[in-house]
């Protein structure tokens, strides 16, 4: 089987159960649809945001989120997220242990960059994580996709895996919860129009291997 499963930054910082960190609604209940589609794949991807506490783009509170910076590798504002050793690092119930994974991708560790996808450190996309090339190491033809959050790092990943042109990428959204609403359906549209499979279920997935 030449299938990949990627769960991308299923961590606990994105769910209700940090709340002061970057909630988002149901993000702590998709373990088991990312189970149930890694078993799908041959090999089983993890991705985690790995933040410094003093990085550039942390802020204080959330109300002061979302302002745009002036630096090449980090956009935008944040409050701190996903420190290492924190709770809002480790990842969500129902999955497996890290050293369960076949490979594993830690981003943002430099306290000046804050990517978004898992392919590379920058957002230059210059930088490999390895991600990709990893990928064709295991001969790997087809991705499948969830995570946290979906109009983020889920949308991002998916985008530079089909940009590399080797890969058919296939984003299931049961496995996937996003910010906002709007978002969400802007994500989707993007990731459609590059080329990539947008499905609401495991079983659709299935329907297209």
């Amino acid at each position: 089987m030449t299938i990949a499963a990627i769960d991308v930054d299923p961590q606990k910082t994105f769910t209700p159960l940090c709340p002061n960190e970057l909630p988002v609604a149901e993000g702590d209940t998709i373990g088991s649809e990312l189970n149930r589609q890694a078993a799908l794949a041959s090999v089983r991807v993890l991705t985690k945001d790995a933040h410094p506490h003093n990085a550039v783009w942390v802020v204080d509170s959330h109300d002061k989120m979302l302002s745009p910076l002036d630096h090449p590798n980090a956009d935008l504002t944040w409050v701190s997220h996903a420190v290492p050793g924190t709770v809002g690092f480790e990842t969500i119930p129902d999955l497996p242990a890290v050293t369960e994974y076949d490979h594993v991708i830690w981003k943002g560790i430099e306290p000046d960059l804050h990517p978004y996808g898992a392919c590379y450190h920058d957002l230059q996309e210059k930088l490999s994580t390895g991600l990709i090339e990893w990928l064709q190491a295991k001969a790997i033809k087809t991705v499948l996709v969830g995570g946290l959050a979906t109009d983020y790092c889920v949308k991002t990943t998916a985008l530079q895996l089909q940009a590399s042109g080797q890969f058919q990428v296939i984003v299931n959204l049961a496995a996937c919860r996003g910010i906002a609403p709007d978002t969400v359906e802007q994500a989707c549209i993007e990731m459609k129009a590059a080329g990539i499979s947008v499905c609401d279920s495991t079983e659709a997935v299935k329907a297209l291997l």
